[in-house]
């Protein structure tokens, strides 16, 4: 049997180019060129499957530029005709996340080309393709690209010999929303009561029946009296100080900012910018008050109509930030305004 055929799409960062500030690399072909992660992909392939190029484009250039970059990469893969694409894997990194999702989606539909990528469970990627292409799970950073790797393989060998694919469980893919009948190796009672006695021992297990889980926020009574009431910004849209200074991210961010606006009533390029990697920043740099309404607050206190604008803001970026950090650094924003009598909070995204 010939070897399986493969195009590999990787990110700037895991080709060795650079990090964010080579993020607006065009898309390379490296034809006959096995690079980054793509080296531990090879070996896992052994003798099976070959890499026959490796596609590289930087995160920011793919996703300002998604119908070029798309059809061009398209163009190449067409003309190489592989039998199996596989992008990433992308972990949490919520752009690459996103180009690895498109990419792969498109080359299937588009291409008839099975196509495949890996990524966390909370990158925006995965709720955006994982009914539409295969997505095998993965941890949220490169520490785990050994095991990544290892899944990735299997499935990618699997699949590109056209094997029968089962279920998520049995397969590691994200689930579809596709039921696959298939038979356990143990009877359901068996399996019913290791479940109880690990629960029971809180240790962890695994049901065989999800249930969808909805984050219900109960809305808070409305303020009574805006006139009198103290009111706070808290934003994701990345508004900094000038120069960043306590170096919030661009995506995934592993922290939110407090900044002092008293005596602020205009947020120009002179004194804050903002630190968002998702979208592009020339507008909010040149007026943070497009992000966060420090400007509109402060007539409106003048005028009467709000009590007071609170002289400290906070700020974190939304882009590519897992929702399990978000709830912290909301609980944690909420804890200091509650400390610091605070009535109601607006909250900005982008």
């Amino acid at each position: 049997m010939s070897k399986i055929k493969v195009v590999h799409y990787i990110n700037q960062f895991f080709a060795g180019i650079g990090g964010e500030e080579k993020a607006d690399t065009p898309a390379e072909l490296h034809k006959g060129e096995v690079i980054g992660p793509g080296m531990a992909f090879q070996k896992g392939f052994g003798e099976e499957a070959e890499i026959i190029a490796t596609i590289v484009c930087g995160d920011s250039y793919f996703n300002e530029n998604i119908d070029k970059a798309k059809a061009e990469i398209l163009e190449w893969v067409k003309d190489l005709a592989p039998d199996l694409f596989v992008a990433g894997p992308a972990f949490n990194a919520g752009r690459y996340g996103v180009a690895c999702g498109t990419i792969a989606t498109a080359v299937q539909e588009e291409l008839g080309i099975k196509s495949m990528t890996g990524m966390y469970v909370e990158n925006p990627g995965a709720d955006m393709y994982k009914n539409k292409v295969y997505i095998l799970e993965t941890r949220d950073s490169a520490a785990g690209m050994r095991q990544a790797v290892k899944s990735m393989t299997a499935f990618a060998l699997k699949y590109g010999k056209g094997e029968k694919i089962g279920a998520s469980v049995e397969d590691g893919y994200m689930n579809q929303g596709i039921r696959v009948n298939f038979f356990e190796k143990e009877r359901g009672s068996a399996r019913a009561v290791k479940m109880l006695i690990a629960k029971l021992n809180d240790k962890p297990f695994t049901t065989e029946y999800p249930m969808p889980v909805f984050d219900k926020v109960d809305p808070m009574p409305a303020v009574k009296d805006m006139a009198h009431a103290k009111i706070a910004i808290v934003t994701s849209g990345g508004i900094v100080a000038k120069g960043n200074p306590d170096h919030i991210e661009s995506s995934s961010a592993s922290k939110f900012g407090e900044y002092d606006i008293e005596g602020l009533c205009d947020l120009d390029e002179s004194t804050h910018e903002t630190a968002h990697g998702g979208f592009d920043p020339v507008y909010a740099n040149y007026d943070s008050d497009r992000v966060i309404p420090v400007d509109v607050l402060c007539d409106l206190e003048k005028e009467g109509v709000i009590g007071k604008l609170h002289t400290k803001f906070y700020s974190t970026v939304g882009n590519g930030t897992a929702v399990a950090s978000s709830k912290k650094y909301g609980a944690e924003i909420a804890k200091l305004l509650k400390a610091d009598g605070v009535d109601a909070v607006i909250l900005t995204s982008t």
